[in-house]
């Protein structure tokens, strides 16, 4: 999806990208922004969907691949996203967003979120400085404490690093419901911004406790993995929609999923990834529009459930 929008941002990104963007998706809301979620401890506006880098950033040196990465960005940036998320433990993904980011002129609406990665608290510090390096910016918006490793030690230094105003927001991270019991203990004792999760229209095991908790105690929730790795969307790919989909504005299965996640009232933004400009149009395209309410939510975990 492309939006018309009259900012220095939109000159940047027409003459970075132009000559690589695609047409815009068949069908999106063009026009329309996308739909935004504050952030529960400071109140600031998110939208919903917003763009990871697992896999798909990991590109090396390859100067076409690189270029495309930036090209996806473009689109992502166009269609009003913010939030880009990465970690050191995802390869060149870290240099190549860095790459991209300069290419585009450093769009001023993106939101950073990077992730500290390693078994040594005493080396947190010099980890976060190469990735802020890779990245090429002042400072990042959020760090989180990647899938609880040495946790302690890691959120000692982000709580120092936010009071120094080093870092605006502090955050853990799991995936695929890896050690549940200690995140929730986590969240119960330690003032976090941000959580970040895997949760889907078939993954839903956070609904029961970790969602709630978050609405409780004021976190934000970014969502991980909200296709499987692709997985989940091939799955269904040769599978009908609902006739219903189209009273929730959703013309694909990603789109559907999608809708499914951020419509929870705990969830601030899914962030998923992917290598296409007309799938990042698709992600966007899925943050306008009706949004299905509770009832909707329960009859499509059901419809995708009895496929």
């Amino acid at each position: 999806m492309t939006t018309t929008r009259r900012t220095i941002l939109q000159a940047v990104l027409a003459t970075a990208a132009a000559a690589i963007l695609p047409p815009p998706l068949k069908g999106a809301a063009q026009g329309r922004p996308p739909a935004t979620k504050p952030i529960p401890s400071t109140g600031e506006a998110l939208p919903v969907v917003g763009l990871g880098s697992w896999i798909t950033f990991n590109v090396g040196d390859d100067p076409v691949l690189r270029d495309e990465c930036a090209a996806v960005m473009a689109a992502f940036f166009d269609a009003g996203g913010r939030i880009i998320d990465s970690s050191p433990m995802y390869g060149s993904s870290q240099d190549v967003i860095g790459y991209g980011l300069e290419k585009l002129g450093r769009p001023s609406r993106l939101f950073s979120a990077e992730k500290v990665w390693t078994s040594s608290g005493d080396n947190g510090p010099a980890q976060i400085e190469e990735s802020r390096r890779f990245w090429g910016v002042p400072r990042f918006d959020l760090l989180q404490v990647h899938n609880l490793v040495a946790w302690e030690e890691h959120l000692k230094t982000l709580f120092e690093m936010k009071a120094a105003g080093q870092l605006r927001y502090v955050g853990i991270t799991t995936s695929e419901g890896r050690r549940h019991d200690l995140f929730e203990e986590i969240m119960r004792t330690q003032p976090l911004d941000f959580v970040q999760i895997t949760y889907n229209v078939v993954d839903r095991e956070v609904e029961d406790r970790i969602l709630p908790l978050a609405r409780d105690r004021g976190m934000g929730v970014i969502v991980n993995r909200p296709f499987q790795q692709g997985v989940l969307t091939q799955r269904l790919e040769g599978e009908p929609l609902p006739e219903w989909a189209t009273e929730i504005g959703a013309s694909t299965w990603a789109q559907f999923i999608l809708k499914f996640i951020v419509s929870h009232p705990a969830v601030t933004v899914a962030i998923p990834a992917t290598t296409r400009v007309d799938h990042v149009r698709e992600n966007l395209a899925a943050a306008t529009g009706p949004m299905p309410d509770e009832a909707t939510r329960r009859r499509m975990a059901a419809y995708v459930q009895d496929l």
